[in-house]
């Protein structure tokens, strides 16, 4: 059976992610670090594909990370072309495997700026190999490691690679993830836990009001403050996460919606962009201003209506990337001999979440105790797989700056 509570935090992940990069409010980013708490989920999942399927989990992972990304190249690689301003060269191929953001002309570049997510994804799986058997003789100083690059990076050489400092910025989070899955965080003592989280939100607290961004306290342009309340926050949410969430699947409706966001968040994140910026003048044209409650009610309204209909069309990639069942919207009534599921309850949302979540190869348990493997070998116990899957946020309102870490040398506009 899934861990709904992890099914949960995905859902309300998502939800967050278009809602900001819809109205740019940046105390979302405060109320919910969205990007470092899917990190956490994919670093705890990646870490339980490890432990079943040893370095083939990679290969798996990126089996079901890229063909959505495929989709979207086959429509808007062609458009930008056309449409002028994106050189026909090489780098076309990035859109195949986006080691380093993928070419984009004018309006691509934001449009299609979340790719940054999937690259940083891509190499976190190719470093975890290693990273786990690190983490695993090693915890703390590998745990350390990220925020030290990041500390070193922001302060010494601002001009790094985006890569290193998305490294820096969110590997912690997927280490933790790691420590999840392991079972570190509920060995730890409340009091302890409390305290460390206290502290990292204390000063990440701190040194977000004293190094306001370009947006104020939008933790996307505050990326030392980010790493360290993002941190306590994941801290609380994993450690003190309950064994499921049972009541989220008491109303058909509401479990449906959970488990149809887990199941196509790929989709979902890949493809509400591009409709956002869309969207940004016509709504302006009619009145409905970004600058009132109303506007930005109605443009939340119709991005996710667009959403769900490109997730309709072409959402069902997912399955067949992870090997399941195609199917149109997941989650419903599935017939089995003398037995009826009931929509959207946890029996049904076992097929996998987002990209590289379930097992390797289809459905399997998520969020159970299970053991796993020594250095000799032998089992063992204190593991639990945790669900994971991908979100973003930025802020696409006209004129804004770009988001979480965008400079002038970055190929792309990038979004958080």
């Amino acid at each position: 059976m899934r861990n709904r509570y992890l099914d949960l935090l995905r859902f309300l992940a998502i939800i967050r992610v278009v809602v900001y990069h819809v109205t740019g409010w940046a105390t979302l980013t405060l109320v919910f670090p969205a990007m470092s708490v899917m990190f956490a989920l994919a670093g705890s999942l990646m870490a339980a594909s490890l432990d079943r399927s040893g370095t083939a989990a990679v290969g798996r992972r990126l089996r079901r990370l890229l063909p959505s990304l495929w989709v979207v190249a086959v429509i808007f690689v062609p458009a930008m072309l056309i449409s002028g301003g994106l050189a026909v060269n090489w780098r076309l191929l990035l859109w195949l495997f986006p080691i380093t953001d993928p070419p984009a002309n004018g309006w691509g570049a934001l449009a299609l700026s979340v790719i940054w997510y999937l690259r940083d994804y891509l190499w976190f799986v190719l470093a975890s190999p290693l990273a786990l058997w690190l983490f695993r003789r090693a915890p703390l100083p590998t745990l350390l490691a990220p925020y030290v690059l990041l500390v070193v990076v922001e302060l010494g050489f601002p001009g790094a690679p985006v890569v290193l400092r998305d490294f820096g910025l969110y590997f912690g989070a997927w280490l933790l993830g790691f420590a999840h899955h392991d079972g570190m965080l509920r060995r730890l003592s409340r009091r302890l836990l409390v305290a460390v989280a206290a502290l990292l939100a204390t000063a990440g607290g701190a040194w977000i009001l004293t190094h306001p961004g370009a947006r104020g306290y939008d933790l996307n342009d505050i990326r030392i403050g980010n790493a360290l309340w993002a941190a306590a926050f994941i801290l609380v949410v994993l450690g003190f996460a309950p064994s499921g969430a049972a009541w989220v699947d008491r109303n058909a409706l509401f479990g449906r919606a959970v488990t149809v966001f887990n199941r196509r968040a790929l989709t979902v994140y890949l493809w509400h962009m591009p409709f956002v910026v869309a969207l940004t003048p016509l709504v302006d044209v009619v009145g409905w201003s970004h600058q009132d409650l109303l506007g930005l009610a109605i443009r939340v309204v119709l991005v996710f209506l667009l959403v769900g209909v490109v997730t309709m069309l072409v959402g069902w990639v997912e399955d067949v990337a992870a090997r399941r069942r195609p199917e149109l919207l997941p989650g419903g009534r599935r017939a089995r001999p003398g037995s009826a599921t009931p929509a959207g309850s946890a029996a049904t949302a076992t097929g996998g979440t987002g990209p590289g979540a379930g097992t390797d190869e289809g459905p399997g348990p998520v969020g159970v105790p299970r053991p796993r493997p020594t250095g000799n070998g032998l089992p063992r116990s204190g593991s639990a797989v945790g669900p994971r899957a991908g979100s973003v946020a930025v802020d696409t309102r006209v004129g804004a700056a770009p988001e979480a870490g965008a400079s002038a040398e970055d190929a792309s506009v990038r979004v958080r």
